[in-house]
């Protein structure tokens, strides 16, 4: 409800009709059989537009969708290794981890050190190096290789756009893990 005894008044088509009475306006919305909205409401005097309101907001409701549909959410996947994994198991890992670099995923490749292990970290930068230069072709280091306590992590990110396959409406969750982030030990 509109309080203010006058207003700034923008017509139907966008063009501004100029500064009226509140009842003016709201007479001129009732004749027009269409709906008065305030715009600005911190304006001196407010600005009013006559529109049909229902669908302004379905329109707004269409454009929100349409910026949505547009963008293209990154998510973080990780693949986790030990420095006892062997060579076959690691290959399997990096199969993964450039299904999701595929799909535009960033991965995040994480050693795992238990108990004294963590003194021979050259190992775990040996891992994540072989592991970069084999995918090397699809991906790019973002994070270069970090210990952080008895963890080190690395994280790659797409080098290019992600292919979508025919059909593919888009990428849910992964089956096996419900929140999204699939790891591997």
């Amino acid at each position: 409800m509109i309080r203010v005894p006058q207003v700034r008044l923008v017509g139907t088509d966008g063009e501004p009709i100029g500064v009226v009475s509140s009842d003016e306006a709201r007479r001129m919305a009732r004749e027009a059989e269409l709906d008065l909205v305030e715009i600005s409401p911190t304006a001196s005097p407010p600005v009013c537009q006559i529109m049909d309101y229902g669908k302004f907001k379905y329109e707004q409701k269409k454009k929100k969708a349409e910026s949505k549909k547009r963008q293209h959410n990154v998510n973080v996947k990780e693949v986790r290794v030990r420095p006892k994994t062997g060579s076959h198991d690691i290959a399997v890992k990096v199969k993964r981890a450039k299904s999701f670099l595929e799909a535009g995923d960033k991965v995040q490749l994480t050693v795992l050190f238990r108990g004294r292990e963590v003194v021979h970290s050259n190992i775990g930068i040996q891992i994540l190096g072989d592991i970069a230069q084999d995918l090397a072709d699809i991906a790019k280091v973002e994070r270069p290789p970090r210990l952080e306590g008895k963890r080190m992590h690395m994280i790659l990110s797409p080098s290019k756009a992600p292919q979508t396959k025919k059909g593919e409406a888009g990428r849910g969750k992964s089956e096996g893990n419900k929140s999204g982030s699939a790891r591997s030990e």
